[in-house]
């Protein structure tokens, strides 16, 4: 997959479009996602303006529009196909997009070492893992506690998801790079929050 300088078949200047300004070609899509969805660079999306975005172009890249086309041109509309698909996915998901548009501005994955815990969930972390290995030993008492423990973390990870929200704003309206470290911590937070829970769960199920 690559970003075209000019149109493959007549030959104009058409980077900037999936279909080329002078003979309306289909081109070889661009691997970016808010390019190939004609979205401004934003962290905040309007979920209906994308919804609306992924209908349209899955419509006119189908790949059974081209079936009598050329090569080129199958080749593209299946590669756009499964671009659109990936592209809808990860920005109609708050924290998925947050996640490549900080991959796409350099910033590293952020992976949560399992021994980084967050400072103040330290002591709730130990009393946490305690109680699980309680209720892996046999003890169903502490089931109230782990109980308590996931409708915690589902508070603390909606107050994350929370915070998110308004630092995408914030960026949105100044594009201050410090920023996007603010919502890299939050994500990391978030992650290690949803892991908790994920480990509480499975075990109240057993």
């Amino acid at each position: 997959m690559h970003d075209a300088e000019s149109c493959w078949k007549c030959g104009e200047p058409s980077a900037q479009s999936l279909f080329c300004r002078f003979c309306n070609t289909l081109q070889a899509p661009s691997s970016d996602y808010y390019r190939f969805l004609g979205l401004e660079r934003r962290l905040s999306l309007d979920p209906a303006d994308l919804q609306r975005r992924f209908y349209s172009l899955s419509r006119l890249v189908h790949p059974d529009r081209y079936l009598r086309s050329t090569a080129n041109e199958q080749r593209f509309a299946l590669e756009a196909t499964a671009l659109l698909n990936d592209a809808y996915r990860t920005l109609r998901d708050p924290v998925a997009r947050a996640e490549y548009f900080l991959k796409e501005e350099g910033f590293d994955s952020g992976e949560q070492k399992s021994n980084n815990v967050p400072p103040e969930m330290l002591e709730e972390v130990f009393d946490l893992n305690e109680a699980l290995e309680e209720l892996r030993g046999g003890d169903p008492s502490v089931r109230p506690q782990l109980e308590a423990a996931r409708r915690r973390f589902r508070s603390l990870r909606e107050d994350v998801d929370g915070d998110l929200e308004a630092q995408f704003r914030e960026y949105d309206a100044g594009r201050q790079r410090e920023i996007l470290g603010s919502i890299r911590a939050l994500l990391n937070r978030r992650r290690y929050i949803e892991n908790l829970l994920h480990e509480v769960e499975r075990e109240l199920m057993n």
